[in-house]
């Protein structure tokens, strides 16, 4: 079934129109019935009952375009947030740093009963641009709920990992008048454009922000439901290569005399990676950190199905017919040279023989702990420049450098007990495969940052029909409420029994 508008929540309780994998959520009588209402039960009933606002919220959100690539709905979005902390008992702020920088929404709840630890939520309201519309089996911003999902560009990446933050503080609040810790939430705008600002935000607002411990801006949740949760995330270096050729294109006829700048770029981005991965720019993986034995350990424990992986991204073999603990070491640890868009000359249809005129690739390298981002941009352009393509003009977009969290920092404990206590169980990964600026938040904030949450790990984010489904909404704010109590407290709180 499918269903767009907000008139439906009025007449049909939501239990009955989402159906596939919400039906075993809703049955509150059931579930409640005997328990002993302590202030967590009465938090965690409450998130449960709340489910229709939160889906809500979510459409809401997801139905206000909000594009950092292009700057559409940033300004909107920004208020939005804003006004939704506030209808959930969080007082919120917008945050200007001016000179193009797009707002922070900043929101915060001082703990009564514990005013001495504060845990932060980063997310970020700006997402993805929708793509092409005919990809998408409904409008990319209408909000659609059908099969227990939520669809649409941002509903999992990342509004729908905030509205369960934001739904887990609002329990605590409606239940007990009160938080177990000082919340804050920093939700930025530019996460999918590289994050520029957030440095310049964290370096004027450091004393506001401050903090014990960040909740990162998502979590993924494996293919049998099992929550990863990642102690780190790569760096990220994005360079544009341009090569020039003729003033203007040519016919085609003419390559004879007149080289071609796609030739010319496609040989200089071969000379840069050989065919099974490896990167061959000179001492690009000088000061890149090895794997620890305690991290190798880890890795071996953790759980990656690949044949599900490749079923989903319908490929029958990974770069270098890797697999098992490489596999998994790539993925965490491994350093990519990838090309994000290539364009040069006509790719219409049918034929046009042209020689074009100049080519542009876009590219974006993956970096590892230790990789010093500026040093890899020297290497960049001397690599070229050494290889005899010298002439190949150079443009940084961002550069982000790689961080991770000691995984026997207590926080971690903390956050681990929480993921067993509601999904029964949890799979520690030391590191994303993604890049955020989680290496500022712990330079300026000096605290261990940590990503758990409710992204399913094919809810297709970054591509047309992404999506987000209500029951692991419902367990990721369950979560977030055992990980504010046992943050708080300093111990872990018992287990919720679905």
């Amino acid at each position: 079934m499918t269903w767009n508008g907000d008139a439906i929540f009025r007449t049909i309780p939501l239990h009955v129109v989402l159906g596939g994998h919400c039906a075993r959520l809703w049955g509150k009588s059931s579930r409640w019935s005997g328990v002993r209402m302590t202030n967590q039960n009465r938090v965690l009933a409450r998130v449960d009952s709340d489910m229709d606002g939160m889906v809500l919220g979510l459409q809401e959100l997801v139905r206000q375009p909000s594009v950092s690539a292009t700057g559409e709905g940033i300004e909107e979005c920004a208020r939005l947030v804003r006004g939704m902390l506030e209808r959930c008992g969080i007082p919120a702020e917008i945050l200007r740093l001016g000179g193009g920088a797009a707002p922070v929404v900043y929101g915060e709840v001082r703990s009564k009963a514990n005013p001495e630890k504060t845990i932060l939520f980063y997310n970020h309201y700006d997402v993805q641009p929708a793509g092409d519309a005919s990809l998408w089996d409904e409008p990319p911003f209408a909000g659609i709920v059908k099969d227990g999902s939520v669809f649409g560009r941002g509903a999992a990446d990342d509004k729908g990992e905030l509205v369960t933050r934001v739904w887990a503080v609002k329990a605590c609040l409606e239940e007990t008048g009160d938080v177990p810790c000082n919340v804050k939430f920093v939700v930025e705008g530019e996460e999918e454009t590289g994050s520029e600002h957030m440095g310049a935000y964290l370096s004027r607002y450091q004393k506001k922000f401050s903090c014990d411990g960040v909740i990162w801006e998502f979590g993924y949740v494996d293919a049998s439901d099992m929550p990863i949760i990642s102690l780190g995330m790569k760096g990220l270096l994005f360079a544009e290569l341009r090569a020039s050729g003729p003033a203007r294109d040519a016919h085609s006829s003419l390559a004879v005399l007149i080289e071609n700048p796609a030739w010319r770029l496609v040989e200089a981005i071969s000379s840069m990676r050989s065919a099974d991965g490896t990167i061959l720019i000179k001492d690009w993986y000088e000061e890149a950190a090895p794997l620890s034995d305690d991290e190798l350990k880890l890795l071996d424990k953790e759980r990656f199905d690949e044949d599900s992986f490749k079923t989903e991204y319908g490929i029958v073999s990974f770069v270098g017919d890797t697999g098992g603990l490489e596999a998994k070491k790539a993925l965490a640890a491994g350093a990519t040279c990838n090309i994000a868009g290539l364009s040069s000359g006509y790719a219409g249809e049918g034929t046009k023989t042209i020689l074009p005129a100049g080519a542009i690739a876009k590219l974006d390298f993956r970096l590892v702990p230790n990789m010093d981002s500026k040093k890899q941009v020297e290497r960049l352009r001397s690599h070229l420049h050494d290889g005899g393509f010298g002439d190949i003009e150079v443009r940084i977009f961002h550069v982000e450098a790689a961080a991770r969290t000691d995984p026997s920092a207590p926080f971690v404990a903390d956050v681990k007990a929480a993921a067993d206590a509601v999904f029964g169980g949890h799979i520690l990964n030391i590191s994303s495969a993604g890049t955020g600026p989680m290496a500022q938040f712990a330079e300026y904030l000096g605290a261990p940052c940590v990503a758990v949450g409710c992204t399913h790990v094919f809810s297709r984010i970054h591509s047309p029909n992404e999506f987000a489904r209500v029951d692991l909404l419902r367990d990721a704010a369950m979560c977030i409420c055992h990980v504010m109590w046992n943050f708080g407290a300093g111990h872990h709180s018992p287990k919720f029994q679905k």
